[in-house]
């Protein structure tokens, strides 16, 4: 399974939303740039809506530097939002541009949600946040992602139809199998 972490008390990579205490966790590795990933967006969140409490998700960054040249620094820009406890406002606000990841936008998104603007720029000068985007890569590719999106639900790679229909119906396989194991 791949590992997770938590951001709260230290800056780790991975991002999770949601109850703590939910049965199933979805992992998505995506791509701030990739029109697959911004496709998946407005899927997961309707996932999140669906099942509520007993959905967690979290996100890895991993972007394909070679065809998406804004996608790295989009992925710091949202460490450097989560170092100011707004990861996932930024998250949204770079997936509901629709690709839309220059600098500017990236200082307008930083505004828009009320970050400290002159740290935030500060960190995406300096690239304070380029090796968590990394770390979060080579764990991918430990754990074969080859291409973005890509999702794991409760540890195990999902190699469905990126749909609210095929994901819903893995998710919910995964809630059962888990109520099975607690009946157990």
């Amino acid at each position: 399974m791949p590992e997770l972490h938590s951001t709260s008390g230290s800056h780790l990579p991975t991002h999770v939303l949601g109850n703590p205490k939910a049965q199933v966790l979805l992992l998505e590795y995506g791509d701030f740039e990739c029109p697959y990933t911004i496709q998946a967006y407005p899927i997961v969140k309707q996932l999140q809506s669906h099942f509520g409490a007993r959905l967690k998700i979290a996100f890895k960054h991993f972007p394909l530097r070679e065809l998406h040249p804004h996608a790295e620094r989009a992925a710091e820009a949202a460490e450097a939002a989560g170092e100011q406890g707004k990861f996932w406002e930024m998250h949204d606000l770079l997936f509901g541009g629709r690709g839309e990841l220059q600098y500017e936008n990236l200082l307008h998104y930083a505004q828009e949600i009320g970050l400290e603007v002159d740290q935030f720029v500060e960190d995406l000068k300096t690239r304070t946040f380029a090796k968590f985007v990394s770390q979060d890569t080579r764990t991918g590719i430990r754990h074969s992602v080859q291409g973005t999106p890509t999702f794991f639900i409760n540890g195990e790679r999902y190699e469905g139809e990126i749909s609210f229909e095929g994901l819903c119906a893995a998710v919910q396989r995964a809630l059962d199998e888990e109520l099975i194991r607690l009946a157990i």
